[in-house]
């Protein structure tokens, strides 16, 4: 009773995504993180000094999961994303811009976040790029409707 959809759907939304790497020890971690999509990469925050960052410059294979909820429309959409992921240097731009799918304009941003979270140009800034070796689909959203699905 799944249907796959169009992974765009998804990845343009500000939803939470959950990244997946792999510990020293082999264990597993996970981590929510804002993300941004854009022209076939995966752009998750980061810093120089996170675990995630840590555990990918060791291991980077990773997953990514993102589900989009909507109980009162009946819709529930999953997206999976698999591959290796590298870590950059922040690009101002793209942070900004990322920060914006989420928050909207500056203008209603706290002082105080924009002073001690938001600087776009810190040299500790990291983005974690997923260029995906695999993306899967699933459209479950016929909870509330049977098979006519909410959102095909």
């Amino acid at each position: 009773m799944m249907r796959a959809f169009d992974p765009d759907r998804v990845l343009s939304l500000p939803l939470m995504a959950n990244l997946a790497t792999v510990a020293d020890d082999g264990a597993p971690r996970n981590a929510p993180v804002w993300f941004i999509w854009e022209e076939g990469v995966l752009w998750m925050l980061g810093d120089e000094g996170g675990s995630s960052v840590a555990r990918l410059q060791r291991d980077p294979r990773c997953a990514v999961e993102i589900v989009h909820f909507d109980n009162a429309a009946g819709v529930l959409l999953h997206c999976g994303l698999r591959g290796p992921a590298t870590i950059e240097a922040s690009s101002p731009a793209r942070f900004r811009r990322l920060l914006l799918k989420y928050l909207g304009p500056q203008e209603h941003w706290n002082e105080w976040f924009i002073a001690t979270i938001a600087k776009t140009e810190d040299p500790a800034n990291r983005m974690i790029r997923l260029v995906p070796d695999s993306i899967f689909t699933n459209n479950v959203s016929f909870f509330r409707t049977g098979p006519d699905y909410a959102w095909s």
